[in-house]
């Protein structure tokens, strides 16, 4: 019994040595680089918030297949990206150009800034206007009997 779970821990621990290296999916090692380089760039359209060569998501495979195609086909990394963009849109860029479409994205962070600082601002003068204010005479009189209370305290 010994021995066989000897030799089942030798095999154990030999199995990493049969694995191996993995093989790049490109044939060209340049190719399978500029892939990477250009997926970086683009997001996975399921994951959302992982790149096109980070993700694990059927989807991403498929169109890192797709962005291989392109480059053996000869295309430019422009071309490779104006091709993603035409199928799915600018949503697959992870930074959008600043047009018609994506003017909101881009400036509605400050816009937000802008108007919450506008409204601390406007809050904080009209709390600063109400304190500077005079007492009338009723709230003198209800001060000064508090305080009046308070010496009898003591």
């Amino acid at each position: 019994m010994k021995r066989i779970l000897l030799l089942f821990a030798l095999a154990l621990a030999t199995l990493p040595a049969w694995a191996g290296l993995a093989r790049p999916l490109a044939h060209d090692e340049a190719a399978e680089q500029r892939m990477l380089a250009i997926t970086r760039n683009l997001r996975c359209l399921v994951c959302q918030d992982e790149s096109l060569a980070a993700s694990q998501a059927s989807l991403a495979r498929d169109l890192r297949a797709e962005v291989r195609k392109l480059i053996e086909r000869g295309y430019t990394d422009k071309q490779v990206v104006d091709y993603l963009v035409a199928r799915y849109g600018n949503y697959v860029r992870f930074r959008p150009p600043f047009d018609a479409e994506t003017w909101a994205l881009w400036l509605g962070p400050f816009a937000l800034l802008a108007l919450g600082l506008g409204a601390l601002t406007a809050t904080i003068r009209r709390r600063l206007r109400r304190a500077e204010a005079p007492l009338d005479a009723a709230q003198l009189a209800r001060a000064q009997a508090l305080l009046a209370h308070h010496g009898e305290l003591e």
